[in-house]
C-alpha cells in the first residue's frame, strides 16, 4: 500500500485523513488535490463530500491506500450518493427527458417545459444556481418547484423595488400560494404563509426568525447582490439563513459584474464547499490580475459547475426556448463630442494620469478614482445632446425607448432637450412609489421615454409590453450591466425583435471602456457558456484606469 485513508467522522467538520504517504505518492496527491499547500507533508485533511469521495476513489485506482472497515463502508456510501446524483443530473439534462407536470399553478399559467426542468433539478439536488438568460422566466421556474407544496414554507429575498412585484405579478398571478410581503426592519410575528418575501435591505433584522417560522427553502432573486460575500451585512445574514434551510435556489443571469472570482461567493451560498475554500478556489481556478483575481479557464469552471449540478443555464438559442422570444440585435453608433457642453480641466487630467501611472500606491488609488469619475462624467455630458437627438428620432418615428444613463447632469440634459416628450424617470433618486408611477406611465403610453439608471430596475417586468428599443446614453465598465439592462425589454411578453443602441464618442472614457469590456465579457461568457468555444480569459496587461491614463497622455501628446 502507498499510504492510509481514514474517515474522521468525530470532528466538528467530518472528513478524510490521508497519512503515511510515500514521498512520490504525496507529490501526486498534491497534484490532484490542489487545495493542499505545495510544501506541506502528510497527514492531509479533505472535507467529507461525495465529490471528494469520487476523487479519492479515482486516485486509489492508481495508488491504493489502506482503509479500516468503517472508512471503506463510508467511502462506498458517498461514492454511491455521488454516482446516483450524477446519473440523475445527467438524466434531467438529457434532451430526451420530459420533466413531470407540476401542479399548483393557476389555469392558463402553467410553466413551460424548460422551466419545469429547472424545478425538477432543484427538487432533485436541493441546490441550484439558475443562470438562464434575462427574460426566460427564472421566477416562474422557482415557483414551479414549490407550487405543489414541496419545500414550503419558503423565503424569497429580493431587491427592495421588486418585493411587491414578486407578490402581485408572480406569486398571486401564477399560483394559489399565500404570500406575505415583509417590508420593515423590525422582526415580529407575522401571519402564517407559504412564501415570505424579504428584501436584501432588511434580512439582517429577520435572521433569527427564519428557523422559528419553519422556512425550508430560500430563494435569492438577483443573487449577484451577494457577490461580495460575508463582507456585507446582507451577506452575513444570507449565510445565516442558508445554514438553517434545506433547499437553496439562486436566480440571476449576471452572477459576475466584474471579475470571474465573484462566482465563488455566489456559489458558496447555494452549494457550500462546491469550489472548496477560498484559498483552494484561488489555487485551482484563478490567477492574479493586479489587485483582482480572474478565472484562468472560465469555460472549464462553467462546465464543472454544470456537470456537478450546481448551475443550470439556458440561452435564447437553446432548442427548448428558441421559439419563446424574438431576436436581439445590437447597433454601435459613434456620435459627436460636444466641446461646448463640457469644461475640461486638461491640466488636472494629465496630472492625475501621470499619478496613476507612476505615483505611490496610495496616490495611484486616489488618482485612479478621481480620473475615472471625471472622465466618465465628462464623456456622458459631452455626448448627451447628440444622444437626445438620436432618441428623438426614434420616438418621432413611433418607437417608445428605454434609455440607460448614470450621471445626474446627463439626465438633466436629456430632460431639457426632450422636455416636450415628457420622459419618465427611474433612477437612484426617486422613491419606490415614484418609480412605480414612472413604470406605469411608460407601460400605459403616457410617455414614450423612460430614463433609467444603468444599475437600477433589475428584475422589473412589464416594460417589454411597450418598447423594443434600448438606447445607451452612457456605458458601464461591466458588460453584465448591459445584459441586465437590455433584459428589461428582451424577455417574456416581448412580441418584436429588440434592438440595443450603443452610442459612443471617440474620446473621453468610451474608448477605454469599450476595450476593457473584453476581459470582463470573457470571464462571464466562459462561466455562463462553458461550451461556447471562447477558451481562456482574454489577457489584459493593464488595469482599466491605467488604460484610461495612457489614453489621456497620448491625446495630450498629439494636441
Amino acid at each position: 500500500m502507498n499510504g492510509q485513508l481514514q474517515f474522521a467522522g468525530d470532528r466538528i467538520e467530518p472528513g478524510w485523513v490521508v497519512s503515511n504517504l510515500k514521498p512520490h505518492v504525496s507529490m501526486r496527491f498534491k497534484d490532484v488535490f490542489k487545495g493542499i499547500p505545495f510544501g506541506s507533508v502528510p497527514p492531509f485533511f479533505l472535507r467529507d463530500r461525495p465529490s471528494i469521495a469520487a476523487d479519492l476513489d479515482w486516485f486509489m485506482q492508481r495508488y491504493p491506500l489502506s482503509m479500516d472497515r468503517e472508512s471503506e463502508g463510508w467511502l462506498s456510501v458517498q461514492l454511491k450518493a455521488y454516482r446516483d446524483a450524477q446519473a440523475r443530473i445527467e438524466e434531467i439534462h438529457s434532451t430526451e427527458y420530459t420533466p413531470p407536470v407540476l401542479t399548483g399553478f393557476r389555469d392558463g399559467e402553467e410553466p413551460m417545459t424548460y422551466q419545469r426542468r429547472a424545478a425538477d433539478l432543484l427538487r432533485t439536488t436541493g441546490r441550484l444556481l439558475l443562470l438562464d438568460d434575462v427574460g426566460l422566466g427564472k421566477t416562474v421556474s422557482a415557483l414551479a418547484a414549490i407550487s405543489d407544496g414541496w419545500g414550503l414554507p419558503a423565503a424569497v429575498v429580493v431587491q427592495p423595488h421588486l418585493s411587491t412585484q414578486w407578490v402581485v405579478q408572480y406569486i398571486e398571478r401564477f399560483t394559489h400560494l399565500r404570500a406575505v410581503e415583509i417590508k420593515d426592519r423590525n422582526a415580529r410575528q407575522v401571519q402564517v404563509a407559504d412564501i415570505y418575501v424579504f428584501r436584501y435591505s432588511n434580512i439582517a433584522a429577520w435572521v433569527d426568525m427564519i428557523e422559528p417560522m419553519g422556512v425550508r427553502t430560500v430563494i435569492f432573486d438577483e443573487i449577484q447582490e451577494l457577490r461580495h460575500g460575508q463582507a456585507t451585512e446582507k451577506g452575513r445574514a444570507a449565510a445565516s439563513i442558508c445554514s438553517v434551510v434545506e433547499n437553496r435556489l439562486g436566480l440571476t443571469a449576471t452572477p459576475i459584474y466584474n471579475y470571474g472570482s465573484e462566482i465563488f461567493n455566489v456559489v458558496e451560498y447555494i452549494a457550500p464547499g462546491a469550489l472548496g475554500t477560498w484559498g483552494e478556489f484561488l489555487t485551482n481556478w484563478c490567477t492574479s490580475h493586479g489587485t483582482h483575481w480572474i478565472v484562468k479557464e472560465p469555460e472549464a469552471l462553467g462546465a464543472f459547475l454544470q456537470e456537478e449540478g450546481v448551475t443550470l443555464r439556458r440561452t435564447n438559442e437553446d432548442a427548448e426556448v428558441a421559439s419563446v422570444l424574438p431576436g436581439l440585435s445590437k447597433t454601435v453608433i459613434e456620435v459627436d463630442w460636444d466641446d461646448g457642453a463640457v469644461q475640461s480641466d486638461r491640466d488636472l487630467q494629465e496630472k492625475l494620469a501621470l499619478q496613476v501611472l507612476s505615483g505611490s500606491f496610495h496616490n495611484r488609488g486616489v488618482a485612479a478614482r478621481e480620473l475615472n469619475m471625471m472622465l466618465r462624467h465628462e464623456t456622458g455630458v459631452a455626448k448627451a445632446r447628440a444622444v437626445a437627438a438620436y432618441i428623438r428620432t426614434l420616438v418621432e418615428g413611433g418607437e417608445p425607448v428605454l434609455v440607460g444613463a448614470w450621471h445626474r447632469e446627463v439626465y438633466d440634459i436629456l430632460l431639457d432637450r426632450l422636455a416636450d416628450l415628457r420622459p419618465a424617470m427611474f433612477t437612484g433618486s426617486e422613491s419606490a412609489a415614484a418609480k412605480r408611477r414612472a413604470r406605469q406611465a411608460f407601460i400605459d403610453g403616457d410617455t414614450n421615454i423612460m430614463l433609467m439608471s444603468l444599475r437600477s430596475g433589475a428584475g422589473i417586468d412589464g416594460l417589454q409590453s411597450r418598447a423594443s428599443h434600448v438606447v445607451y446614453a452612457e456605458l458601464d465598465w461591466s458588460p453584465q450591466v448591459h445584459v441586465q439592462f437590455t433584459g428589461r425589454l428582451h424577455r417574456h411578453g416581448q412580441e418584436r425583435p429588440v434592438i440595443a443602441h450603443f452610442l459612443h464618442v471617440n474620446g473621453g472614457s468610451d474608448p477605454a471602456i469599450m476595450s476593457t469590456l473584453g476581459l470582463k465579457a470573457s470571464q462571464s461568457h466562459g462561466i455562463l457558456n462553458p461550451y461556447g468555444g471562447q477558451g481562456d480569459a482574454t489577457p489584459v496587461d493593464e488595469s482599466r484606469i491605467r488604460q484610461l491614463a495612457k489614453s489621456i497622455l497620448e491625446q495630450e501628446a498629439r494636441s
